[in-house]
């Protein structure tokens, strides 16, 4: 089985399979205002009830959803996410007592909150909102009383509790609000790609050796980017009005992660051109901890000048990133893979390869800077004792 590169916690735990575009370093500004909801009350309002295992039956719902918290499931099954578990230990929550907003009553980490600090968050006030409205019960949203035949086969196929339900309609998180608004603000840039090879024999020794000391895949990546890009200042520069380009003091690096719980978070290593690696290895071992329990400081995600998105853990040979908006560049970073590679003599050996990808905003960074910058890098990954200078 291949080494991946980037085999590290951080991409293990992000849910495995979460290939989500990297979200905007602006998540911050935009937590304040989730957008309206858009479909009608009646679909959102069934996730929220709590699924009874009546296989045959078509839900229906006889009266307003009352804004109450939800009740555990009646079963005294509990299904709870990941996170809502780490948290119920934290804050000393016992799950049989919590009732579940996710579909099959499945707790999320709102819910232990919910429980824990005695107000009411996440589901129960999108669940408010919808009280004044009547309830019709839609064809759509409910299955048809016809075909009888259909229902037990379904029914009796046992749906993984960790899965959305079949069906069910789940509103954004706040997180994924933002996400979203960032990605169609995206499409206003008019953006390249261009992509290069890196061997990577040499910094998976070096990886080999750090790791025991605490050195993660990401801040070496990160010092890196940082030292090429010190090198190449429109390419961590934004083009704030479409008719200048503003050079940032700092080379931020921010690192795409997928949230336990969906969403996607950007953490900032600072000024990765000028910390050395045990301080950017440190810093993101803090930054990854408080990311996955949600307490970042909204500049440690949105301070980011260039961002990474990597997808290598995963076995991704390459990737098309979508650039955030209000940043010159993001670079993918895929799987790192023996390969036969020819020399210029005709000699062949095997070496370990990646495919880092930059896309960029035409407007201020052309093909030139994107290629002399991937060139840089390329460099400095295939000679890394530089990281530790």
């Amino acid at each position: 089985h291949h080494h991946h590169h980037i085999a590290e916690i951080e991409a293990a735990k992000a849910q495995a399979g979460s290939a989500a575009p990297p979200a905007a370093p602006q998540a911050a500004d935009d937590n304040t205002t989730p957008p309206p909801p858009t479909a009608p009350a009646a679909i959102e309002a069934k996730p929220a009830a709590p699924a009874a295992p009546a296989p045959a039956q078509p839900v229906v719902v006889s009266s307003p959803v009352i804004a109450t918290a939800p009740q555990p499931r009646a079963d005294g099954r509990i299904i709870a996410s990941p996170l809502a578990k780490v948290r119920a230990k934290e804050l000393g929550v016992d799950l049989a007592v919590v009732g579940g907003s996710g579909p099959n009553g499945r707790i999320t980490e709102s819910d232990v909150e919910r429980v824990a600090f005695g107000g009411t968050t996440g589901m129960a006030s999108a669940v408010g909102m919808q009280e004044a409205q009547p309830m019709p019960v839609l064809p759509s949203s409910s299955t048809p009383p016809t075909p009888a035949v259909a229902a037990p086969s379904v029914s009796s196929i046992e749906q993984d509790p960790e899965l959305p339900a079949r069906g069910s309609v789940e509103k954004f998180t706040t997180l994924q609000a933002a996400v979203s608004k960032n990605m169609i603000a995206s499409m206003e840039v008019p953006e390249f790609y261009v992509q290069t090879v890196i061997s990577t024999d040499k910094l998976d020794e070096m990886y080999k050796a750090l790791k025991p000391k605490g050195v993660a895949m990401s801040p070496l990546l990160a010092k890196a980017v940082g030292l090429a890009l010190a090198k190449h200042p429109v390419l961590y520069a934004s083009c704030p009005d479409g008719n200048s380009i503003k050079y940032n003091e700092h080379v931020n690096v921010a690192i795409a992660v997928a949230m336990p719980d969906g969403g996607l978070i950007t953490p900032v290593l600072s000024d990765a051109d000028a910390k050395d690696v045990s301080t950017l290895a440190s810093s993101w071992k803090d930054l990854l901890g408080r990311a996955r329990s949600k307490q970042l400081k909204p500049e440690e995600y949105s301070s980011g000048t260039f961002t990474i998105s990597n997808l290598g853990m995963f076995g991704v040979d390459a990737f098309k990133p979508i650039l955030p908006p209000g940043t010159a560049a993001i670079m993918s970073v895929g799987a790192s893979k023996p390969t036969v590679v020819a020399g210029d003599d005709g000699s062949m050996k095997v070496e370990k390869q990646m495919t880092v990808g930059l896309a960029a905003d035409h407007r201020i960074v052309y093909g030139a800077h994107a290629a002399e910058f991937l060139r840089d890098l390329k460099e400095i990954i295939e000679n890394p004792v530089q990281l530790l200078v």
